[in-house]
């Protein structure tokens, strides 16, 4: 895994999140792995073998817990808190092998971010996958 250099947060911080995104127990389930993240940024793999529907593709739910994984890392691996409010999910075509899901942050005017995720199979776009996130303040123990 690789951090992109852009954020200016410290490691630890990236770290920790991806961390904990990674063990999440859904993400384990799913074979999801970060392999790239930073402040508004994130690259999340999975194979997409053994998550198929009837038709004997990636099952759209998996290719949706993919993007919203990589949104949910590219909006809370630098320190600030943030949920999502709204997605939408366009899929393009099928996919049967390993997918790549690539979020950027588009926009942002403090409280709401909004993020584009694109999935790939190899060099061909299966989805895309836009998310508006609101920043929460948290307290932790």
């Amino acid at each position: 895994m690789t951090k992109k250099p852009s954020s200016g947060e410290p490691e630890p911080v990236i770290d920790q999140q991806i961390s904990l995104f990674n063990n999440s127990d859904f993400a384990r389930m799913l074979g999801m792995r970060i392999t790239e993240a930073s402040d508004g940024y994130a690259r999340v793999v999975m194979d997409a073998v053994g998550k198929n529907n009837p038709h004997d593709v990636a099952h759209g739910g998996a290719i949706f817990a993919l993007a919203d994984q990589a949104f949910g890392i590219a909006a809370n691996c630098a320190g600030t808190d943030r949920v999502a409010v709204s997605v939408h999910i366009q899929y393009i075509a099928p996919a049967t092998k390993d997918l790549v899901a690539i979020a950027r942050r588009v926009g942002d005017n403090g409280p709401y971010s909004v993020f584009r995720v694109m999935v790939y199979e190899g060099e061909r776009i299966i989805a895309e996958f836009d998310g508006l996130a609101l920043q929460i303040n948290l307290t932790r123990d």
